[in-house]
């Protein structure tokens, strides 16, 4: 059985559900390139490379806890030949 943080659970309880499904979306988001990098045999270094920005940077999006523009999407889209989102 999990155990419980209480701290974190009170914490988790004041967090507004617009907050917690941005969350959601920054780290689905995040796992969806991490996924497509792994697929391509890439790693971070690598992809940091492909779309002119440092691996920090790389690191700081790909940590799921960066909230990322449509146009940062869609750089990476682009770059990767990979839908990230799609919007029906």
């Amino acid at each position: 059985m999990k155990k419980s943080n209480k701290i974190l659970d009170e914490i988790r309880e004041g967090i507004s559900p617009e907050m917690k499904l941005q969350m959601e979306l920054s780290v689905a988001i995040a796992n969806k390139v991490y996924d497509i990098l792994e697929k391509k045999g890439m790693s971070q270094k690598d992809f940091a490379r492909l779309i002119g920005k440092t691996e920090t940077e790389v690191s700081r999006w790909l940590s799921g806890t960066h909230n990322m523009t449509i146009a940062t999407i869609s750089k990476i889209s682009c770059a990767l030949k990979e839908d990230i989102i799609k919007v029906l």
